[in-house]
């Protein structure tokens, strides 16, 4: 098994670890770890594609990137907004 697979491998760990902990109502979608889980994992496999590339997959996770930091940017600039943020 090569390095490009074994980080292949923690991006999927990342992703798994995301939606786990989110189903069973650790994270929630505002916080901040989901993000980091899920961009963590995308930017892992994406390295992984590098040596082994695959058009639909490297698609699929380049998408999932971008919406993770679309979806994050917007959870900050929701929680910078709302009364009694602090802010």
């Amino acid at each position: 098994m090569s390095i490009a697979d074994i980080v292949g491998l923690v991006g999927v760990a990342a992703y798994l670890s995301a939606y786990g902990l989110l189903q069973v109502g650790i994270l929630k979608v505002e916080d901040g770890r989901y993000a980091l889980l899920n961009g963590a994992g995308a930017v892992a496999i994406l390295y992984s594609l590098i040596f082994d590339f695959n058009l639909p997959s490297f698609i699929t996770q380049t998408a999932w990137l971008i919406l993770t930091i679309i979806g994050y940017a917007r959870s900050r600039s929701k929680r910078r907004s709302s009364p009694g943020s602090g802010r």
